[in-house]
């Protein structure tokens, strides 16, 4: 009876056995196939609005200066961000110019998508901004540049608002598209769409 008993419980043991070495390969398997996160930050920023704009810069250089890779893809309304302040009237058809007639261009002169106070707002959020040291959206952007952060404009948003390389920063780099973007959210810890 007792080697009943024995011979049952090390049936039983190495059913159990079996079955967690099946789950330790299942589980290695499934490790091999698994996109290795690396210590990044991408943003896509779709806004242009003053309020986007700042985090978005603010957090890309945090980033950077922690030591995380850093990237902005700049799309839609996010894309005049980053347009030359010079730059006024772009495109070839009157809808394109029409867009960028109505859009400020440049992160100098975004408006806020609240509290706009008859145009005041602006202004007065870059005023306590100076009052408690917080540096502006374009100067964000020069310490995004010098610390490293990949500013990346999207090709399909500039051929749509007819925008040209020589309208942006200089100092970017090449324009990608949707895909191309995805594959850098894809392997970043942290992925932000503002």
């Amino acid at each position: 009876m007792i080697e009943v008993a024995i011979t049952e419980e090390r049936a039983e043991l190495a059913a159990s056995f079996a079955d967690l070495l099946q789950r330790v390969e299942a589980l290695e398997a499934g490790a091999a196939t698994q996109i290795v996160k690396k210590n990044k930050l991408t943003i896509i920023a779709w806004g242009g609005d003053l309020d986007r704009i700042w985090p978005t810069t603010i957090l890309a250089t945090t980033a950077a200066a922690s030591g995380m890779e850093s990237s902005v893809f700049f799309t839609f309304w996010g894309l005049f961000a980053i347009v030359k302040p010079g730059v006024r009237i772009t495109g070839e058809n009157w809808m394109q110019k029409m867009m960028s007639v109505m859009n400020p261009g440049s992160a100098q002169k975004a408006k806020l998508s609240h509290y706009q106070f008859l145009g005041a707002g602006p202004a007065m959020f870059k005023k306590l901004a100076d009052d408690h040291r917080v540096a502006k959206p374009e100067e964000l952007i020069a310490t995004a540049q010098d610390l490293g952060v990949r500013l990346i404009p999207c090709q399909m948003t500039m051929d749509l608002l007819g925008l040209r390389r020589e309208d942006l920063l200089d100092g970017l780099e090449e324009p990608i598209g949707a895909a191309t973007a995805i594959a850098e959210m894809r392997d970043a810890a942290v992925s932000l769409f503002i």
